[in-house]
């Protein structure tokens, strides 16, 4: 591949995305049907708090080994906001998906007693093993800051999911702020990770590794999806 100059990577990366995100998994689907799919809804979310649960300690590693100061500035705000929620008036993230998954009459021994199926744990292991090291920064960062952070940002039938699920499943505003805090904070997140990822990618092999990467971290999502479906959701997948 030859290199790309700086606005054709960004508007590559934008592409991969787009055409590689979950949304529209069959899963997805069928749980913002007007039919509430209980059991369905509370295994996706039990899996969807292993990744809750990461999410903050893969923000520190890319704070503490970014080598961009002004970029090391967003992250930093990043983190704050995850582990404050004082930014969105709200509180701490992992504790704003405890809410919901109370909200949907899940009790805590349950929650903690969930443990990720080996598609989600695959998802989680593969963001840690690059944020945790250095030498391939640059790829930590398109996984947890352009895959992971955009997979927030698609509407279904013209509404957010998070609308959606409230409709079906009898759940307040104030019960789904995980999902509409990030759902308006992601659009910023992802625009700064691009901004870093192309910062980062000095050469042409770079750029191919980190495309590569946004597109397979996508396909993990869809995995983990697969998951829940193959256990919950008969001739989903």
């Amino acid at each position: 591949m030859t290199m790309l100059d700086r606005k054709e990577f960004r508007d590559k990366l934008y592409q991969i995305l787009d055409e590689n995100t979950s949304v529209a998994h069959p899963l997805v689907m069928e749980l913002v049907k007007p039919k509430a799919n209980w059991d369905l809804l509370h295994a996706t979310t039990l899996q969807g708090y292993q990744l809750t649960k990461n999410f903050l300690t893969y923000i520190e590693h890319l704070f503490f080994y970014c080598p961009l100061p002004k970029h090391k500035k967003a992250l930093l705000v990043n983190m704050y906001e995850e582990e404050t929620g004082r930014l969105s008036g709200t509180k701490n993230h992992v504790r704003l998906m405890e809410d919901f998954i109370r909200a949907i009459r899940i009790d805590d021994e349950t929650r903690d007693a969930a443990v990720a199926y080996p598609q989600t744990q695959e998802l989680i292991d593969y963001r840690m093993e690059l944020c945790k090291d250095p030498s391939r920064y640059h790829l930590g960062a398109a996984a947890v800051m352009v895959a992971s952070e955009g997979q927030n940002l698609e509407d279904t039938a013209g509404q957010n999911r998070h609308t959606l699920l409230g409709k079906v499943y009898g759940v307040t505003e104030q019960d789904t702020l995980f999902f509409s805090v990030h759902a308006k904070e992601d659009v910023g997140h992802v625009r700064e990770g691009v901004a870093l990822v192309v910062d980062l990618c000095k050469d042409s092999a770079m750029q191919q590794e980190a495309l590569e990467v946004v597109e397979h971290t996508c396909k993990l999502f869809q995995g983990m999806y697969e998951g829940v479906a193959e256990r919950h959701l008969t001739g989903a997948v």
